[in-house]
């Protein structure tokens, strides 16, 4: 089953909504996927600065005790943020690699879940409005989001294996499907640098996105060349720190609906999921096309 929600913003205007028109979109998608939920906003961002999200399950001591080591590496200027079991740190960006490897090293308890300018991912076990009550996500602002609710088929039912995945920079994919050649495509990933961290063919389709993408296509000649490499069912839904992607695999047998206005574009697995956003009663309502690259950006 599962859901997708998504919304990018035209309007400046709206993105102190943003969360709040995400979190009423997501609470429509709970029956679809009730095992687990996560988003993915684009948010601020400041200049010379990467923020990395990071999760634990055991939030209160780790985090305590990562702002501790933070304070001594030189010229980190670090500002750690935790939501729940997450947290946002915010970095110098000539120290990230500094800090990655502290993580690695040191707090080997602590799972980053995105890395970028601007991208902020926060998922967790259990019910989508639970989840999203407990990040607060009524209350975020930025320019577009993602969200995305599991009824896990593939994979355990656990915080990693929940969507969005991030493999690159202020990249993330949600799914909705089935891969039948992700086993084989991991390999050949994993031979050209690329890691994983689980199970989830999903993670495999956000890693092939950003190991075509570091060949040197942009994100839309990575969706089309997709529709040749993966086999399966799917429908994608793509963030990066431009903009927002849908792509629909040949067949198209999950659903999706699209909505746009002079607003907003957004995206639901169900119409129900888009009926509360304002001016819908005007927007052009239409069904993604099989095998087509849709994207708008900033």
């Amino acid at each position: 089953m599962c859901g997708i929600v998504g919304l990018f913003l035209k309007n400046p205007e709206m993105e102190p909504q943003l969360g709040k028109l995400l979190s009423g979109m997501l609470s429509t998608m709970c029956e679809r996927g009730p095992d687990s939920a996560g988003f993915a906003v684009y948010g601020t961002s400041e200049k010379g600065r990467t923020k990395i999200t990071l999760q634990s399950a055991n939030a209160e001591e780790d985090f305590e005790a990562l702002e501790e080591a933070l304070s001594k590496v030189k010229k980190a200027d670090a500002k750690l943020s935790v939501n729940d079991t997450h947290a946002v740190l915010s970095v110098r960006s000539d120290k990230f690699d500094a800090i990655k490897a502290l993580l690695a090293e040191d707090f080997p308890s602590i799972r980053i879940m995105a890395t970028g300018e601007n991208i902020e991912i926060y998922k967790e076990v259990g019910y989508p409005t639970d989840v999203a009550k407990r990040f607060d996500l009524a209350h975020m602002a930025g320019t577009h989001a993602i969200g995305h609710t599991r009824m896990a088929t593939e994979s355990a039912v656990t915080t990693l294996g929940a969507h969005p995945f991030s493999t690159g920079a202020d990249e993330c994919l949600v799914h909705n499907g089935s891969l039948s050649n992700h086993a084989s495509l991991r390999r050949e990933l994993v031979r050209d640098g690329m890691t994983f961290n689980t199970e989830n063919d999903t993670e495999v389709a956000a890693s092939y996105l950003t190991w075509r993408m570091k060949q040197g296509m942009n994100l839309g000649e990575a969706l089309e060349k997709s529709l040749e490499d993966l086999d399966g069912f799917f429908n994608f839904v793509v963030g990066t720190k431009e903009g927002f992607g849908v792509v629909r695999d040949p067949i198209a047998c999950k659903p999706a609906v699209m909505a746009e206005t002079d607003d907003y574009v957004a995206f639901g697995s169900e119409y129900r999921a888009l009926a509360g956003l304002p001016g819908i009663d005007k927007a052009k309502i239409w069904e993604p096309e099989p095998a087509t690259v849709y994207f708008w950006q900033r």
